[in-house]
């Protein structure tokens, strides 16, 4: 059974949640839609792939910036950056926090991204080859960053803690949550502002991808595309949005009398060292990655009730993360239920682990766990209970939020339902 982990550390609380998602630009409507099965994956609309092997992924569409800031505002952001604003503003709002209040050094704003501002790169690329050098904008500088994002958020709400953005592939902003976590923890912050942003759909990364071959190219149907765990799968598709939360020291949030979703007890980020977009068949890295942060969570398999996976639908990925979770939960492992939310969202790859992690909060706020929709055909070697294609009724306690992202990189976090 879980132990309290407040003797090694401050006790680390969510209490606050923002999503700009490919199903829905509100924390609410994201769920309802997860909830109901709905699919975000339809054929890309934002440019013609004509020339390209894969048609589709999860687009945010019909997102208005000038919704959260102003039209200045937004044309000093890229893409990710807008929504990684949005989500953060909404997740704010809901944690009732303010920066007014004498608490703004002491929180901070970690956000994770991997693609980072390469549509503003290659807007700029093009200007420059079309009209010379000096045409290049002034603002592409501080927009095409990796950490553009968390900047835009702290000088937006005014926070003057610890300001960053970690980039490790898909872990990106499970990493960015880990960290804050850990920072909070050890007593560097009263609050942080975490999670991920991305807006990797563009013509230069389809193409990259398709490349190497771990995108699906099932063109007759997009919505049915992405099959985590199922016997036809071919890859992944690609997503964009973000996905913020409010993490607080519980005795700071307790004082402001915050509303509290989760608390966090876990986090382990881990290295493959094997290959460079191949995780270790084994799944070495990844079962590592999972035994460490049950350890620091004080757990045992028994404890976890729920699993979102990293579910990415491509051949090696589904076989090596459903090895790691046997590997790790023994004969637990067939008796928990594993959503593969990206058969609905899409891979937000830097943002998929926090957009993910908001679904574990949820799970454990609603007793209700989303499904993973077009899993029709079983993979033998993927026999655990994936909650095929209907949501399903399960009282969560405790969940587990797996990320494992190209270059070996493997992040675990675990939320449980909190409690005085």
């Amino acid at each position: 059974m879980a132990m309290d982990m407040s003797h090694n550390g401050r006790r680390v609380v969510v209490t606050g949640l923002g999503v700009i998602s490919p199903v829905g630009f509100t924390v609410s409507s994201m769920w309802e839609a997860l909830i109901s099965g709905k699919s975000g994956i339809d054929y890309i609309s934002s440019f013609d792939t004509t020339s390209f092997r894969t048609k589709y992924a999860a687009e945010v569409r019909g997102f208005e910036p000038c919704d959260y800031f102003g039209q200045k505002e937004a044309e000093r952001m890229d893409r990710f950056t807008q929504f990684a604003v949005a989500a953060s503003l909404q997740a704010v709002e809901s944690a009732g926090l303010r920066m007014d209040n004498g608490d703004a050094e002491e929180t901070g704003v970690i956000i994770g991204d991997s693609i980072c501002g390469l549509l503003r790169i290659c807007n700029q690329i093009r200007v420059m080859d079309e009209d010379g050098p000096e045409r290049v904008s002034p603002i592409l500088a501080p927009t095409m960053s990796g950490d553009a994002a968390s900047v835009q958020v702290s000088l937006l709400l005014g926070t003057k803690g610890v300001n960053y953005s970690p980039s490790s592939a898909c872990s990106s902003s499970s990493d960015a949550i880990g960290q804050a976590y850990e920072m909070i923890r050890g007593g560097g912050a009263d609050v942080m502002i975490a999670g991920g942003a991305e807006a990797p759909i563009m013509p230069i990364i389809l193409a990259a991808f398709n490349s190497c071959r771990a995108l699906s190219t099932k063109n007759n149907g997009a919505e049915t595309a992405c099959r985590p765990f199922d016997a036809e799968r071919d890859g992944f598709v690609f997503g964009e949005g973000a996905a913020i939360m409010v993490l607080e020291d519980a005795a700071h949030a307790l004082g402001r009398e915050a509303p509290i979703l989760a608390e966090i007890i876990g986090y382990s980020s881990t290295s493959d060292a094997f290959h460079l977009t191949q995780p270790s068949p084994d799944g070495e890295g990844a079962t590592r990655a999972l035994n460490l942060a049950m350890k620091r969570a004080n757990l045992t398999p028994g404890d976890i009730d729920y699993i979102n996976a990293h579910g990415t639908a491509t051949l090696l990925n589904d076989r090596t993360e459903t090895r790691a979770i046997k590997n790790t939960l023994g004969d637990h492992a067939y008796h928990v239920p594993i959503s593969g939310s990206k058969s609905q969202t899409g891979h937000l790859i830097g943002a998929s682990g926090s957009l993910e992690a908001v679904i574990c909060v949820l799970a454990i706020n609603h007793g209700v766990v989303p499904p993973t929709i077009n899993l029709t055909h079983p993979d033998p070697e993927c026999d655990l209970d994936y909650v095929p294609n209907e949501a399903r009724q399960v009282e969560v306690k405790t969940a587990l939020s797996n990320s494992f992202g190209f270059g070996g990189h493997n992040s675990v976090l675990i939320f449980r339902q909190y409690s005085e």
